[in-house]
């Protein structure tokens, strides 16, 4: 331990106080959710709206907090809070801290936890299952009281060094852990996974000499392939999130890295298809579902999504030639010669009229002239 490390007996605010001559506030219910200086059974409220609550049931090691990225094993027991029904009971369960893989408020309150330490959790609905609840045990908008037990803390395995099947097991946790975000409508969640998924899930190897590649090459090449398909099926559902988020420049480059490895993946097709149709590209957006419908015919989702595009276009294109006459003055030249045969018209009526009068008047000058001579 170094000279500037905390002692026995000293809170991480003394030592933030002491060493780095940094004054803080070691009683704001914030500052407190952050530093060591939890009394046992002392509630501390960790974002200050009463959303979620710790409190320190045994103090653990001082100094032995995880950070964002460490391997953390826990005890968790879980219970409503308005029956203590127990619905969540894990032990040694493992996490990688900050990557969601349990509930966000679990998330953000472990990481102030110590080593050894044993902590109550209460965690607000918004942090836990929300609206939707977790079936069949926990309904919609449950408040959940975790018993909470910080094992050990290790260091990530750095990625280089794991084979293919451990990063296989790793990558496809984390993209199945995304699924599940997704499917709770928490595509930033979801993204969040699936991009921690993809560090694990890629081809890339590390070897120390020309054999050993060899070998592996040899004798792995249905792995990597393995490999690469878990990979395509995270960039899809990876754009597929981003498009909720409404992220379509950056969906587009995931359901790229997908075609550009398999052509003919109809649910990368689909998705570009839709992209495009967001971005207002109506017309490429119906040649890349062409693509699909000819790979799956029969799908109804593909034909309906063409249907839409096809009218579409049909609109931008009369829309365009309207704005081509404008441009050209086609419109304005129209309605002069529609002007000057209303004109000219006019002028032959009146012509016609004036000709009509003037007979008139000779014949009733006529008539008087007879009947006066007479």
């Amino acid at each position: 331990m170094g000279k500037d490390s905390i002692q026995d007996g000293k809170t991480q605010a003394d030592f933030i106080q002491e060493k780095l001559n940094f004054n803080i506030d070691s009683t704001d219910p914030v500052t407190k959710a952050s530093l060591s200086d939890h009394l046992e059974n002392e509630w501390i409220d960790i974002l200050g709206n009463g959303q979620l609550k710790k409190k320190v049931i045994l103090k653990g090691k001082n100094g032995t907090r995880p950070n964002r990225g460490d391997i953390c094993t826990l005890k968790i027991i879980g219970k409503l809070k308005n029956n203590q029904k127990i619905v969540e009971n894990y032990e040694d369960f493992v996490i990688q801290l900050g990557d969601v893989e349990v509930v966000q408020g679990l998330d953000l309150a472990i990481a102030m936890m110590d080593v050894n330490e044993i902590a109550v959790i209460e965690v607000d609905p918004r942090f836990a299952y929300g609206i939707l609840g977790q079936r069949p045990d926990i309904p919609p908008d449950a408040t959940i009281e975790y018993t909470v037990e910080l094992k050990t803390v290790d260091l990530e395995t750095d990625i280089d060094t794991l084979s293919i099947k451990q990063r296989k097991e790793i990558g496809n946790k984390k993209r199945e852990r995304g699924n599940w975000w997704f499917i709770r409508d928490e595509p930033s969640l979801a993204i969040q996974c699936y991009r921690k998924a993809l560090d694990y899930l890629s081809p890339t190897m590390n070897v120390t000499n020309s054999s050993q590649h060899e070998k592996e090459e040899t004798v792995g090449d249905a792995e990597l392939q393995d490999l690469l398909e878990d990979r395509m099926k995270v960039y899809n559902n990876l754009a597929a999130s981003q498009m909720k988020t409404q992220a379509y420049d950056l969906a587009l480059e995931s359901v790229d890295n997908v075609l550009n490895c398999q052509p003919q993946n109809v649910k990368a097709l689909f998705r570009k298809g839709k992209i495009l149709h967001y971005k207002g590209e109506h017309e490429q957006a119906y040649l890349v579902l062409l693509q699909a419908a000819k790979l799956e015919p029969e799908s109804k989702i593909i034909q309906t999504e063409l249907a839409i595009l096809k009218e579409k276009n049909a609109k931008d294109a009369l829309h365009e030639k309207h704005l081509y006459r404008k441009m050209l003055g086609t419109n304005k030249n129209t309605n002069n010669s529609k002007n000057m045969n209303m004109e000219k018209k006019q002028k032959t009526n009146k012509a016609i009229w004036g000709l009509i009068g003037g007979a008139s008047a000779a014949a009733l000058v006529g008539l008087l002239a007879y009947r006066f001579a007479t």
